[in-house]
């Protein structure tokens, strides 16, 4: 729509009273804001005499992070006037090149023009504020305030503070899921009143986006007992159907009960994404906006004059803005049922953004990447399901001990039949994201079978009494050193051995009580470890070189009687 699509790079012509405080008149050219080109970056020094959007949050198209202003916002939000002032924080945002920025400069007209019945303007001048242009492609990025925040009194008395946020667009190409999701949430946890831009009608995937959305701000706030967020204003623009639902609050407001509703037959998915909305915004609003004419649609050249915009559209438009903005109408934020000052205000900014920034949350996904992970996840279950009945069929718990080679063959064997298996199951997201998951599968089917050589080994009496055994080894070793050095007089190479050979006696007494209680597992694990070690160490290699010596030895000695025996033959056969 081309309410979105012009942009000027003039400053905004900023209505001011004159002398006799009856009549508005445009400032001094010099007064004008800068263009675009010239809002200062996060490096320049903030000017709070000239009213201008200002960059708060940036975005790095980089690294797809976000940043913080902090300078630039302390030096809007710490003014000495309003710091101490609660704060109405009314954002508006939605998909790119939806016309938000074209609104929120209607919304700064009446903030400076509210007391006047003339406040939209005049027919022939320009719509300037916030940056906007013609064309398909973004023009806001991160987040941007109005540099300017106005004091309100309220009917009641009380003087507030009111300030305008604008945000990046969502689903552009520039865009990931996560920074569309960061930017959303960061506005709704900030804003008061959170205007929700849409175009035409309100779809299904608009509400599973605000879904996705609003979750990740409820993900990063602390402890929630109520209603995290405030005010949603649903706004639909070019509606199409006044026929069935009147423009403006009431047709809105039918509409939205309409496409809201939970009925009984509904699919449970529709039905959550419904009650998720409503558990998240305390109040839920709809405003119809009629298209704004062919004029504002096709015209490359149109800058906002109101003698260009249908006259539905300008009616509409006189109701909306004071609907959100006139003095009885304002919403102050509030977080945790506690008001919110613009001091306050900061210091929420600041946390946000380093959650963010972190990596506590989970990063929300695109529809197909998410359907794909599960379709994935769910052919790795499956084929892991297939290796471990597989498995215990060989080595289960009823079945006998089984012979370690005969088990890495049987492994082999069902690992290829699973990884097989995880292959012929189609799958979602290309070769090269499901090879991720087939090493995944891999690595995790190694872990099963490290269980099962373990328990296989626990079926082995052998390897059972592998420690009592090598503890009486130890025992019976150090007994008899100690008899034959204490013998010979070196008594303390003898006391040292009694001092072993008691230390394996209580380590195996203690081994003793942990297989017979249960308790102390970590002790007897110790111990296990130990004597594998000694017996890997120490009595194998020596059990493995007095059974190599002896069988030389057999070997020599059969050799020999054979020799013998053959010389003795011969020696009978000379005798004959």
């Amino acid at each position: 729509m081309a309410e979105r699509d012009a942009a000027r790079r003039a400053g905004p012509a900023r209505r001011r009273p004159d002398p006799a405080g009856k009549h508005y008149e445009e400032e001094e050219e010099e007064d004008a804001l800068p263009d675009s080109d010239a809002l200062p970056d996060s490096d320049d020094e903030v000017d709070l005499d000239k009213p201008r959007p200002i960059q708060i949050v940036l975005a790095h198209e980089d690294d797809h992070n976000f940043e913080l202003d902090e300078e630039a916002l302390e030096k809007i939000l710490l003014q000495e006037h309003i710091k101490d002032l609660n704060i109405v924080v009314v954002s508006v945002a939605g998909a790119f090149r939806k016309g938000k920025s074209f609104l929120l400069d209607f919304m700064l007209r009446y903030m400076y023009n509210r007391t006047s019945p003339c406040w939209i303007g005049g027919n022939t001048e320009p719509l300037t504020g916030f940056t906007w242009r013609g064309g398909c492609e973004r023009e806001t990025t991160g987040i941007q305030i109005w540099s300017e925040v106005f004091v309100i009194d309220k009917p009641n008395g009380t003087k507030v503070a009111v300030l305008l946020m604008d945000t990046q667009g969502a689903f552009d190409s520039q865009s990931t899921i996560k920074d569309c999701a960061t930017v959303f949430a960061l506005s709704t946890m900030t804003s008061s009143v959170q205007v929700y831009n849409l175009s035409q009608n309100i779809q299904e995937d608009d509400l599973q986006h605000l879904q996705l959305f609003t979750e990740y701000g409820r993900l990063a706030m602390e402890e929630i007992y109520q209603k995290p967020f405030q005010t949603l204003m649903f706004l639909i623009r070019d509606w199409s159907y006044p026929y069935e639902h009147a423009y403006g609050l009431e047709g809105g407001k039918k509409f939205l009960e309409k496409r809201l509703q939970v009925k009984q037959n509904q699919h449970e998915e529709l039905q959550n994404v419904r009650k998720h909305i409503h558990s998240c915004f305390s109040n839920l609003g709809c405003f119809l906006l009629p298209h704004p004419g062919l004029k504002v649609a096709t015209n490359p050249n149109f800058d906002g004059r109101l003698n260009d915009i249908d006259e539905d559209f300008k009616k509409e438009l006189r109701s909306l803005v004071p609907l959100l903005l006139a003095p009885e109408n304002l919403v102050e934020k509030e977080i945790s049922g506690s008001k919110v000052t613009c001091r306050d205000l900061v210091e929420y900014f600041k946390a946000y953004i380093k959650i963010y920034q972190g990596e506590e949350l989970p990063h929300p996904k695109s529809m197909l990447q998410a359907t794909a992970e599960a379709n994935n996840l769910a052919a790795v279950a499956g084929a892991k399901d297939l290796y471990s009945k597989g498995m215990e069929q060989v080595c289960g718990g009823d079945k006998p001990y089984i012979a370690p080679s005969d088990l890495e063959r049987k492994h082999q064997d069902f690992r290829e039949s699973a990884v097989r298996q995880f292959r012929s199951v189609k799958k979602m997201g290309g070769e090269e994201f499901c090879r991720r998951y087939q090493e995944q599968l891999e690595v995790e089917i190694d872990e099963i079978y490290a269980n099962f050589v373990k328990h296989n080994d626990g079926k082995n009496i052998f390897y059972a009494a592998r420690t009592p055994a090598t503890l009486f080894a130890v025992m019976f070793a150090m007994y008899i050193t100690s008899g034959l050095t204490g013998f010979l007089g070196m008594n303390s190479i003898a006391t040292l051995c009694n001092l072993v050979l008691g230390m394996a006696l209580i380590s195996f007494c203690t081994w003793a009580y942990v297989k017979y209680s249960g308790e102390f597992r970590e002790v007897g694990t110790a111990i296990d470890q130990i004597a594998e070690a000694i017996w890997e160490q120490v009595l194998k290699p020596m059990s493995d070189n007095l059974m190599e010596d002896h069988m030389r030895q057999s070997v020599k000695n059969s050799i020999k009687a054979g020799l013998t025996e053959q010389v003795s033959h011969h020696a009978r056969l000379k005798t004959d």
